[in-house]
């Protein structure tokens, strides 16, 4: 028997989407009553798009798990900083489970990554069985919920760990190369600061305000922006990619915007309304939006 992980790479996109797919559809059978029921730690969004895999193995830490060389499952992880490490998600092919594959992947990623020493992850609150996995592994549980655990493994202790700085006032600091972990910013300030580089990943954001700031070069993926509000935002240059409306398929709206040349492609457009709007030069499948008007008006006028 032998278990290794390899880098992934595009060309396992669709094979290691459809190991995903079967395995947390497996999970999703086996432990909720309700199959009508969704659980996003037992199938996560995306888990079943080509798409998302992608954007993980170009934007993640994405390995592909190799049992006697055969592919059967992955395990995608993202470090922050230089101590940080957070299990985003973990799968073997329902065939190959049973085969302490997982407990092997867990000790060979901490060996490609020897310099974190904090681990974290979630798992539903219903997988009992992964319960008793990742506490065998080193691993106890930092929040409990009907829904989720959360779970942490520790290497080593900071030695600012558990202090309460609340109400600290900073100026003209150096703090380039600072790590936060677990911390409780809620009602902080930043401002005339460089951020350059910074990398903010599975953090509550929520009712917070971004004004005045310099984005241009910058990621944003695997967000929920509902309800936000942008306004006198510059575009330019900007790509939306595999984005949607939410389970309740709240629309889109954009007001007084100047979208000249933008390109739609590939995407759901039903009970679109465009109004009030330029569109000279708009084809839809290379076909004159002018065209379709006049004809239409034309045939309006003949009744």
């Amino acid at each position: 028997m032998m278990i290794t992980i390899e880098k992934a790479i595009m060309a396992d996109a669709e094979r290691l989407t459809e190991i995903m797919k079967r395995t947390f559809d497996e999970e999703a059978r086996r432990w909720l009553k309700d199959q009508d029921m969704r659980d996003y730690n037992i199938q996560p969004p995306g888990y079943s798009s080509v798409e998302m895999t992608k954007y993980m193995i170009e934007e993640l830490h994405y390995f592909k798990i190799l049992y006697n060389k055969e592919l059967v499952g992955g395990i995608i992880v993202t470090t922050t900083g230089r101590s940080f490490g957070r299990i985003d998600r973990i799968y073997i092919d329902p065939d190959y489970q049973g085969r302490r594959i997982g407990s092997r992947v867990i000790e060979l990623i901490e060996q490609e990554f020897p310099a974190i020493r904090t681990w974290d992850l979630e798992t539903s609150s219903k997988q009992v069985n992964n319960h008793r996995f990742y506490e065998k592994m080193g691993y106890e549980t930092t929040f409990e919920t009907e829904d989720e655990y959360c779970y942490i493994k520790r290497k080593g202790h900071s030695l600012t760990e558990n202090q309460d700085i609340s109400h600290a006032q900073y100026e003209h600091r150096q703090m380039a190369q600072s790590e936060f972990y677990q911390v409780n910013l809620e009602g902080s300030s930043f401002s005339n600061s460089n951020l350059m580089n910074t990398h903010i990943s599975n953090c509550n954001l929520s009712h917070s305000t971004f004004q005045n700031l310099n984005f241009t070069h910058s990621l944003y993926a695997d967000l929920n922006l509902s309800q936000s509000k942008m306004r006198f935002v510059t575009l330019a240059g900007v790509s939306f990619l595999d984005m949607n409306l939410g389970e309740k398929n709240e629309p889109l709206s954009f007001e007084r915007c100047n979208l000249q040349g933008t390109k739609i492609h590939d995407c759901n457009l039903q009970n679109l309304a465009i109004t009030d709007s330029d569109l000279t030069g708009m084809t839809i499948n290379d076909i004159p939006v002018e065209k379709l008007l006049d004809a239409y008006h034309r045939e309006v006028q003949k009744k």
